[in-house]
C-alpha cells in the first residue's frame, strides 16, 4: 500500500522493521523469563515473612508481565502501521515523529510534545 498523502517514511522501513523485531524479542525473552521460580525447597508455611515474599514476587512479576503484554500490543500496532505505510506518522495529529525518537521509542505513536 502506497504511503497516504504523499508522506514519505521518517524511517527506513527495513531499519524500521529491525528495530521492531529487536522490540519483540526483547519482550518475549523478559517473559519467558518471568514466573515463580521454583529451588525445590518446601514453602515454610509457619514463617509469614517467607509468605509474603512469595507472594511479592508472585505479584511482582504479574505486574510486570502485563507491562510486558502491553508493550508486544504496543509492537503489534507499529507493525500494522509499517504494513499500513503510516509507521513514523503521529496517530494524534498526523505529523512525523523524529528518527530520533522512534529509534529510541520504536513504537512511539505520538510526537513527544503530544504525550498527554
Amino acid at each position: 500500500m502506497p504511503p497516504l498523502f504523499g508522506y514519505v517514511p521518517v524511517v527506513d522501513p527495513d531499519r524500521a522493521r529491525e528495530l521492531l523485531a529487536r522490540e519483540r524479542e526483547r519482550i518475549e525473552r523478559s517473559l519467558a523469563h518471568l514466573g515463580h521460580v521454583d529451588t525445590g525447597e518446601e514453602s515454610d508455611e509457619e514463617n509469614a515473612a517467607n509468605l509474603a515474599s512469595e507472594l511479592y514476587q508472585d505479584e511482582f512479576d504479574e505486574g510486570l508481565a502485563e507491562d510486558l503484554h502491553e508493550e508486544l500490543a504496543a509492537v503489534e500496532r507499529a507493525e500494522a502501521r509499517l504494513a499500513a505505510g503510516t509507521y513514523g506518522l503521529s496517530v494524534e495529529s498526523g505529523k512525523p515523529i523524529p528518527d530520533e525518537r522512534l529509534e529510541a521509542l520504536p513504537t512511539a505513536e505520538r510526537l513527544a510534545e503530544e504525550k498527554g
